[in-house]
């Protein structure tokens, strides 16, 4: 669904202006004319733009919003192999991103039919978990589009033999809304919790100032370890502001959520050390300034793979398997994920019946007549995806709603 542009000033526009939702009715005539032989193969093109959405009626902050930034890529190949090999690599690369730079694991797997990009062949995508609301997330996906846009927009290619074919598409985005889910993933009461290797600082340093204390005695001490930090490659600030006491930028730091703090007073001088408070975990420990930096690197190693394992380990804890429909919507209501033996992405009409079927006894086991229309996040289940990474399905098993023989494992859960 698509917002349209109808008026201009106080007059009507002789034709209606659509916002793009994404670029491929934008891009895909230029690829027409640029795409003539198989020399022109492979097309790899990346963008990143403000796009619109209009498929829902309202948004959530962050997570879902009528406009947002993203990276969108769109590429063109001589085949059908070479154009999957791509889908998986940008999706391993949304993968990582999520993983090794946010600390937040994910399930990659496969769109169903219902789910799947319009238009396209087969949807790939990864799937996180916010455990605070236990609710799943798409967060990015992965697309091999086919045959079905070059048919569309003439995009043909003379191949090595002379023959003309049909270009073989792909196209893959990531959004902003990958901030949200980081906040939502580590965040606590407190503010922020940031994974170290995307914390714009990394550690910053807070000289406990007094009277007996003052910002000219410890000015070279913090100064020096400063130096050793950014020595080490670390993002570094040393917050020597005299308008605000230490407790008011503990606190400052706290909800900006960088990982590491060290506390500098006058005890910790004398001893050449300083006292080290890591953000994630409320640990603190006294740490010597001798190479400081160094052993602060290695510490924020230990945070991002920390964090990464926490999330996972309460993803992990809401992630079960349920063979009979009786115990589907109770474990929901435990905010879990359901792996459920699945007759196949391609039966539409059964994953409705699921979806109807979930909000229905939902609804009555909180004592609710409806869902409130505002809402933008509904009581229902709805597929996550098809995981790549399948647990064996042994012979005869059947699906969890329509009855006929599984042929895979599907991941459901409420989502935003």
């Amino acid at each position: 669904e698509v917002a349209w542009v109808t008026k201009s000033g106080d007059g009507d526009l002789a034709k209606p202006i659509a916002v793009r939702p994404t670029s491929e009715t934008i891009m895909y005539p230029a690829y027409s004319d640029w795409i003539q032989s198989h020399r022109d193969l492979p097309l790899k093109l990346n963008q990143w733009s403000n796009v619109v959405r209009w498929e829902f009626k309202y948004p959530t902050p962050f997570l879902r919003t009528r406009e947002f930034l993203w990276q969108e890529g769109h590429t063109a190949h001589a085949t059908f192999d070479d154009a999957d090999d791509m889908v998986m690599k940008a999706l391993d690369l949304y993968r990582r991103v999520y993983e090794e730079l946010l600390a937040v694991p994910v399930v990659p797997g496969y769109k169903t039919e219902k789910e799947k990009f319009a238009g396209g062949f087969r949807t790939t995508t990864v799937e996180a978990y916010i455990a605070g609301s236990g609710r799943a997330i798409q967060g990015a996906t992965s697309h091999n589009l086919g045959q079905n846009f070059g048919k569309m927009f003439d995009i043909t290619f003379q191949n090595e033999k002379g023959v003309s074919e049909v270009a073989w598409q792909t196209s893959w985005g990531l959004t902003t809304r990958t901030i949200g889910v980081m906040v939502m993933v580590h965040g606590d009461d407190t503010g922020l919790v940031l994974p170290p290797r995307v914390a714009p600082v990394q550690v910053v340093i807070v000289p406990i100032n007094s009277k007996k204390f003052t910002p000219e005695e410890s000015a070279p001490y913090c100064m020096e370890i400063f130096k050793d930090l950014q020595a080490a490659g670390i993002r570094a600030k040393l917050d020597d502001r005299s308008l605000y006491n230490p407790g008011w930028k503990y606190n400052h730091w706290e909800q900006k959520g960088v990982p590491i703090r060290v506390e500098v007073g006058p005890r910790d001088v004398e001893n050449k050390s300083a006292r080290i408070v890591i953000r994630h975990s409320g640990e603190k420990k006294d740490m010597q300034v001798d190479g400081m930096g160094e052993s602060l690197k290695a510490t924020l190693d230990t945070i991002q793979e920390a964090m990464f394992t926490k999330a996972k380990e309460a993803r992990d804890s809401h992630v079960v398997k349920v063979t009979d429909w009786k115990d589907f919507v109770p474990n929901l209501e435990k905010n879990n994920l359901v792996m459920t033996p699945w007759c196949g992405g391609e039966h539409q009409e059964w994953e409705e019946k699921v979806k109807e079927k979930s909000r229905e006894e939902s609804l009555q086991a909180r004592g609710e007549d409806a869902e409130d229309e505002k809402t933008a996040t509904s009581v229902a289940a709805k597929t996550l995806c098809i995981p790549f990474d399948q647990p064996e399905l042994p012979a005869g098993t059947k699906c969890i709603i329509s009855g006929l023989d599984a042929t895979c494992w599907c991941l459901w859960g409420r989502s935003y």
